[in-house]
């Protein structure tokens, strides 16, 4: 396990981020029930399930979370209805009497351990377009497995302005520099790849735009402007690197002629705008239509043998000092098995110095998974496609997430969920 690490979030960018109630600011006057996160738990997904549905306006119970305390474990109220909806999706629970919980709250004084306060259940939108099945988007699947309601969007909705309606917002594989995955060399005469171009270059046209490749840098630029308004932005696959891509490019054609049947800009490397991307900088373009990349931000790991291909490793923060972060890794282990995707891991050296890592591979180059704040907002960026898929090519069966109610990976797109739903209030600077 990696030692303590201090934020490194300029502190100007923290002012939404004192989240934490506080263990000293709990008393418990009757009994509780704990929802435990650690190996005690029968099925850590639907546990995350469990809280949201708390938290939904039918019922609207504050419950809390115990940040690194047995695996980030929660208390919530004692009543008939969260039993009965705990037993009914498989979810372990323990009543504690007041005694009990006050000495955990004892206890999470001196240790690495917070209190933070969940108490609304977030609206939730997943970006996807029509020609995606939800086995293509590993967060849609757990979100469903762990009954967890979501709305979908795509181009239309998002140019509309209809990004404003929602608390938390995922992408996963989409393309947002309009170069179709840069599936071209390999797919190109394939049906669904077809059926793609078609579906994306009717709805620029439709939507007044000259290319795929300006929709969808417009979609790029408004979910930038949700995230800086206060909006929470979860990212998979090729969605971190292609949106940062998308965003340093805008005004800049970088798609291959193959794909667009037009030229690129003149010297499209060096007009890149770094300035007001997400989380990486610097990066060079992979202009060859027939290379299975848009930047070099991707890093593969060295083999595609899972059982040589090392675990990520997540940090642990300081709970006290740093709840956000903690928030973000919350988790039964410290070590995730890797996975492939579109976007596996992302070069270190092309991280922002203001984006924080949440999850590295130690000794390499891969870093798997970071932190960040744009404007009121904030974002995360998790490589990868499927937590247990380690390869999941185009066109293989969708995971059965049942088989995995303790995946340490999908843990982490669960935390990310819970985020909005904690309890904020300016801190000084």
């Amino acid at each position: 396990m990696k030692n303590l690490r201090k934020n490194i979030l300029p502190a100007l960018l923290l002012l939404m981020l004192a989240a934490t109630a506080g263990a000293e600011e709990f008393h418990a006057d009757g009994p509780m029930l704990l929802i435990p996160m650690d190996a005690q738990q029968t099925d850590h997904l639907r546990a995350y399930g469990l809280a949201y549905w708390c938290l939904e306006p039918a019922r609207a119970h504050k419950i809390q979370w115990l940040l690194n305390y047995r695996g980030g474990s929660f208390l919530t109220p004692d009543t008939s209805a969260i039993r009965d909806r705990a037993t009914l999706t498989g979810v372990a629970y323990r009543v504690i009497g007041p005694e009990t919980a006050n000495r955990i709250y004892d206890e999470i004084k001196n240790i690495n351990s917070e209190v933070v306060m969940l108490e609304k259940a977030p609206r939730v939108a997943v970006y996807v377009p029509p020609t995606r099945d939800p086995w293509d988007d590993a967060v849609r699947m757990v979100l469903e497995y762990a009954k967890i309601p979501y709305d979908t969007l795509w181009d239309e909705e998002v140019v509309a302005g209809e990004l404003s309606e929602y608390d938390w917002l995922h992408l996963h594989h989409e393309d947002f520099t309009g170069q179709f995955g840069k599936f071209y060399s390999a797919f190109r005469n394939a049906d669904w790849y077809i059926r793609m171009v078609k579906t994306n270059s009717g709805m620029a046209e439709r939507l007044g735009f000259a290319s795929v490749q300006k929709l969808k840098g417009a979609v790029a630029g408004k979910i930038r402007e949700y995230v800086e308004r206060g909006g929470f932005l979860f990212a998979m696959c090729s969605a971190p690197d292609s949106l940062d891509v998308a965003i340093s490019a805008l005004g800049v054609d970088i798609v291959p002629q193959e794909i667009d049947g037009t030229p690129l800009s003149p010297d499209a490397q060096n007009r890149l705008d770094f300035t007001n991307t997400f989380a990486f900088r610097d990066f060079k373009l992979i202009t060859d239509a027939s290379v299975y990349e848009i930047s070099d931000i991707d890093v593969m790991p060295p083999t595609f043998d899972m059982s040589l291909t090392p675990e990520f490793e997540l940090f642990e923060f300081s709970a006290k000092q740093d709840p956000v972060l903690s928030i973000f890794v919350q988790n039964h282990t410290p070590l995730v098995h890797d996975f492939i995707g579109q976007t596996t891991s992302f070069r270190r050296d092309l991280i922002r110095d203001d984006v924080v890592v949440l999850g590295d591979t130690p000794g390499t180059d891969r870093v798997k998974y970071v932190h960040g704040n744009a404007g009121r907002g904030s974002f995360t960026f998790l490589g990868g496609h499927d937590p247990e898929y380690f390869t999941h090519y185009v066109g293989e069966e969708p995971t059965d997430v049942s088989l995995f109610p303790h995946s340490p990976g999908y843990r982490l797109i669960l935390n990310n969920v819970l985020f909005p739903s904690v309890r904020k209030k300016e801190k000084k600077t």
